[in-house]
Formats: C-alpha cells, sequence, structure tokens
C-alpha cells in the first residue's frame, strides 16, 4: 500500500523533546514501513524517519526565528501534498481541519486523525462544513462533544514496545511526566505527594503560553524540599526516571483526549495514579495499571494500595494493548475500508455513465 502520513510542522518527526501528535505520528510512520507498505512522511526538513521523508519546509517552526506567519507554511503544505495526492493510495493527515477544502475535491481517498480536543464551539462549525470527511478519534471520549461527524474509527495510540522498557530500581517517589500547564495538574500533584509524605519529581516542559501561570502559580510551590523539578526529558532517559517511581501521577482537569504519558508509564512497569477525566477510564485498566481516582483524596488513598499492583503485569498489559504495531494494524484496517469504499464509489459512478 502506498500510504502518505501528513504531520504537523510545528515540531520535527520524531520531536526532539515533548511533541505528542509528532511521536505518535513517528512511531506510527515507522510501523507501517516495518510492515512491508510503501511510507512517504511529509514533514519538515529535520524530521528522521526509515520512510521516504517529503520536506515542504526546511525545519520545524519552533525552531525557525524568521517565521512570523505560520498560517503561510500550512498553506504551502496543502497544495504541495495535492500536487502529489495521485501517488498514493491513501492520505492519513495529523493537521487538524486544514486539508478539508482542498481533499474532498480530489480523488485519493484521505482520513484524518484529529489529536487534541473538540469542545471548542468553533470546531463544530468547521468540521461539520464537511460531513463526509473521515476522520478518527484517538479514544471514544474525545468524541462526545461531537458525537455526528463522520467518525470512521477509533485508534488508540501506542508507542513502540521497545522504546521504554522498565530497567531494575528502588521505587522511591512519584513522577510527575509532560507539559506545566493548569488543565495537567502540577499544583494538584503536589498536593498528593504532600499529603502522601512521598518525594515528588517532576519532569516536564514549560511553553511559552504557560510561562506567566508557572513564575506565579507553580515555581513557588517547588520551594518544597520534596519536590524537585528536573524539566523536560527525553526517551532515552524516561525508563530511570519512571521505573524508579511508585507512580506516575496523572492528576489532570481537562478532557485528555488520550495522554501519552500514561502508556509510557505502563512501559516501563510504573502504575498510574489518574483522575477520571477524558480518556481516563478507556486507557487505564483500574486496578491493574493503577488506579482511576476522582479527586486529591481519593489519590492519596490509592497510594495506600499501590503495593497490591504488579508492575510485571502492567508491563504485559503495555505489551497487549498499548504497542505502536497494534496501532498500525488498526489504521491499516482503516486505510482498507476507504480504498475499498473508494472503488466501489467510483465502479458505482461509472456504471451509472454508461446507463446514461
Amino acid at each position: 500500500m502506498r500510504i502518505a502520513q501528513i504531520a504537523p510542522l510545528f515540531e520535527a518527526v520524531p520531536p526532539k523533546l515533548y511533541g505528542g501528535t509528532e511521536r505518535v505520528v513517528y512511531s506510527l510512520t515507522e510501523e507501517l514501513v516495518a510492515l512491508g507498505h510503501d511510507v512517504t512522511l511529509f514533514a519538515s526538513g529535520d524530521s528522521t524517519t526509515s520512510a521516504k521523508l517529503d520536506a515542504p519546509w526546511p525545519r520545524a517552526l519552533r525552531l525557525d526565528p524568521d517565521i512570523r506567519d505560520w498560517v503561510a507554511t500550512y498553506a504551502l503544505l496543502i497544495e504541495y501534498v495535492r500536487e502529489r495526492a495521485h501517488l498514493f493510495d491513501v492520505l492519513h493527515f495529523h493537521i487538524d481541519y486544514w486539508p478539508n477544502s482542498v481533499f474532498t475535491r480530489q480523488s485519493t481517498p484521505f482520513l484524518t486523525t484529529l489529536h487534541g480536543r473538540l469542545d471548542l464551539p468553533e470546531f463544530a462549525a468547521v468540521y461539520r462544513s464537511f460531513p463526509s470527511v473521515p476522520l478518527v478519534s484517538i479514544s471514544d471520549s474525545q468524541r462526545r462533544p461531537l458525537p455526528d461527524l463522520n467518525w470512521a474509527a477509533t485508534v488508540h495510540h501506542g508507542i513502540p514496545a521497545d522504546l521504554l522498557r522498565p530497567v531494575p530500581a528502588e521505587p522511591g517517589y512519584f513522577a510527575f511526566l509532560g507539559r506545566i500547564s493548569p488543565e495537567k495538574g502540577i499544583e494538584r500533584a503536589i498536593r498528593i505527594a504532600h499529603a502522601a509524605g512521598v518525594r515528588l519529581k517532576v519532569a516536564a516542559k514549560v511553553d511559552n503560553a504557560d510561562r506567566a501561570y508557572f513564575e506565579r502559580e507553580v515555581k513557588p510551590l517547588l520551594a518544597d524540599a520534596n519536590v524537585e523539578f528536573i524539566g523536560e526529558i527525553n526517551d532515552a532517559q524516561k525508563p530511570a526516571f519512571l521505573s524508579g517511581a511508585k507512580a506516575l501521577l496523572f492528576p489532570i482537569d481537562w478532557p485528555e483526549p488520550f495522554g501519552l504519558v500514561m502508556i509510557e508509564a505502563m512501559a516501563c512497569g510504573c502504575p498510574v495514579i489518574a483522575f477520571r477525566r477524558g480518556s481516563v477510564p478507556e486507557v487505564m485498566d483500574d486496578g491493574v495499571t493503577g488506579f482511576v481516582v476522582e479527586d486529591v483524596a481519593g489519590a492519596v488513598a490509592a497510594v495506600g494500595r499501590l503495593h497490591t499492583i504488579d508492575r510485571a503485569n502492567v508491563r504485559r498489559v503495555f505489551e497487549r494493548r498499548w504497542t505502536a504495531r497494534r496501532m498500525a494494524e488498526d489504521y491499516v484496517a482503516v486505510y482498507q475500508r476507504l480504498i475499498h469504499a473508494g472503488r466501489t464509489q467510483r465502479h458505482a459512478a461509472q456504471l451509472r455513465a454508461v446507463g446514461d
């Protein structure tokens, strides 16, 4: 199968540090290549892949100081892919609503995986304007604000089976991993760790958009001797960080569409204590890979049950449910359905033309 993967241009694929969507696109692309497919990745020129890299822009926008209007680069990306669409059996976009207007007017089957939240009013208007576009959700809960869209499937994320593995360690602290922002719950994580009397290590990125929040609300809390702020870490650092943690704290307060850090923790055999928000109940096996709780008090209570979690079994659950190979196979099934539907529609159109 000739497959095009169209990634965002803001980060390289894979991202150097934080970058959930680009990380998923990379894992999916590599697994599709491993499955024997002919894959082209449209991404920034500083990306790395075993597929064919076709770069409409030389480097990630976040790292390009000359970019003042990123919208112009996306207009270029759309036209760049359109000119090459006929070379593929299917086009797989990861750039939200950008392809809809152009690619509904050409014949190559395409789909879009939506990676973010959908509970904003402007999203309802733009997505409902293109009711025939096949969309893939990354969790069933992600669909709730817009259940009436043309959902082709839910495909949960996965990561490479050997990317992160448990390493020998004596768990001695709680971990917070990902990004500092109000909805991610760093303040609640600090409260949970303090109430449980357990040290908290924070390995997280601070975006410019959240810098003021970090300085005003979070930084004073980091003065607590029981909290250690590490900053961003890469994949090579995650196995030791997560294997040494009693649990990953994931006290979110927003409709998280997936939550990649949960399965990263599972890959290292680390239990997760997560708030019941968004996709958490879909991703977590409550009482098996950790605990799904309602609030800070519930999280503190769950700490006392961590000894019941078999860390080796957490890894086994990851291998069964959350690998990139499973994700790629799920997407291949979606591609095949779309290609078959396209052929059926073209055949029907040809028959109508003959009849006329």
